[in-house]
């Protein structure tokens, strides 16, 4: 049955549409429609004048919710992340899993493989962010579990490309070879490379062998210098290369996050993710990741010797930053949050935009832009 939600401004992703109607046919938009089209007999519900945006994409969210994907692996840990989030706007996730052992790693598979056939709500796929990175740009990543990628690590690697609806892998060319990068690519793996002093001319070239995106752009990478324009120099001048970027104000400055989207050369895009940790949707004071103390302070999560270590901010705090502190429009911030991530995670068909035939995902805001509902593949999964 066909229900519209009705007496809402619609941003479909491209254009907005106002006192409109979101038609909805089972788990998928069927239709925008003026009221005055609207069928006298369709199931109406009304939002009363709310803004409807598409639901936002967040290719790395470490946890939420009291649970970290380094601590939990399981269904239950998932569905607990992905609701957490969902109560920010976020519709589609990748759980990440952070530098663990060989153990932890193959458990975090197995849960993603039996969240996907439960049918969590939210879930998207899967990120291994490690273990395969430079120990000299390690961040919070424990160096002790940092490794060069083997032939056995490649080959349990290739039996799940084809698995999830999306699975991103950050590996720094000083651990991996481009020809497993190309294996990885050709088997369904969005690569991204982070965590790495790779120069600009390695770079380029992990880019020709299969690397799609860049991991938590400016952060735990080489820079860009006058002569040597590093990751970050690759990542902006590569049409190829995606790139994600933490706008909490704390991991990238401001002025530097606003050269970069000028500077980005398409069609790859740069877009938003949160990196958040356990602390989303909680009053935790902090966290252990691989035995280490994490605090929580002022909006920073950090280690002892003040390394962050990932983020305290949900995606919807995301946009509003990239809309009230870079100043960018609205609607391109929640591009950054939709429909380009929607593209560097090769679901774009399906997900990032309110079109007809795509899944009925998205977020309802009031005049502030605070969430009163998220709506996953037609279905409510949090309402205020």
């Amino acid at each position: 049955m066909i229900r519209a939600l009705t007496n809402a401004r619609i941003f479909d992703g491209f254009t907005w549409h106002d006192n409109s109607a979101l038609l909805i046919d089972g788990g998928k938009v069927a239709d925008i429609l003026a009221m005055s089209e609207l069928s006298p007999g369709t199931e109406q519900i009304n939002t009363d004048g709310a803004i409807i945006v598409p639901g936002f994409i967040d290719l790395q969210v470490n946890g939420g919710g009291g649970v970290m994907l380094n601590d939990d692996q399981s269904v239950e840990g998932i569905r607990q992340i992905c609701a957490a989030h969902a109560k920010f706007g976020t519709t589609s996730l990748l759980p990440t899993l952070i530098t663990d052992t060989r153990e932890i790693t193959a458990a975090a598979i197995k849960a993603g493989l039996d969240a996907k056939v439960a049918g969590v709500p939210g879930f998207l796929g899967l990120h291994l962010e490690g273990p395969h990175l430079s120990v000299a740009r390690k961040g919070t990543h424990h160096p002790a579990l940092i490794r060069p990628m083997d032939d056995a690590d490649l080959q349990s690697l290739l039996t799940i490309g084809n698995s999830f609806d999306a699975l991103m892998i950050t590996v720094a060319p000083e651990n991996t070879t481009k020809e497993q990068v190309r294996a990885l690519a050709d088997s369904g793996f969005i690569v991204s490379l982070g965590h790495t002093n790779a120069s600009y001319e390695t770079a380029k070239a992990y880019a020709e062998a299969g690397a799609r995106a860049v991991t938590h752009l400016f952060n735990a990478m080489s820079p860009l210098e006058n002569r040597t324009p590093g990751l970050v120099g690759a990542a902006l001048n590569t049409g190829s290369l995606f790139a994600g970027i933490i706008a909490d104000g704390f991991h990238v400055h401001p002025a530097s996050m606003g050269a970069a989207l000028r500077a980005k050369r398409g069609p790859g895009k740069i877009f938003l993710v949160t990196d958040a940790m356990s602390t989303i949707g909680t009053d935790l004071t902090g966290l252990t990741l691989n035995g280490r103390q994490i605090y929580r302070k002022d909006g920073r999560l950090t280690l002892s010797d003040g390394t962050l270590a990932g983020a305290d901010i949900d995606m919807l705090s995301s946009v509003l930053f990239a809309h009230q502190i870079l100043g960018l429009d609205f609607e391109e911030a929640v591009r950054m949050a939709t429909l380009y991530p929607a593209e560097a995670a090769g679901v774009e068909h399906y997900k990032g935009q309110l079109k007809a035939g795509h899944d009925a995902d998205f977020v309802i805001l009031n005049d502030h832009y605070s969430v009163k509902g998220t709506w996953i593949n037609g279905k409510p999964i949090f309402t205020t």
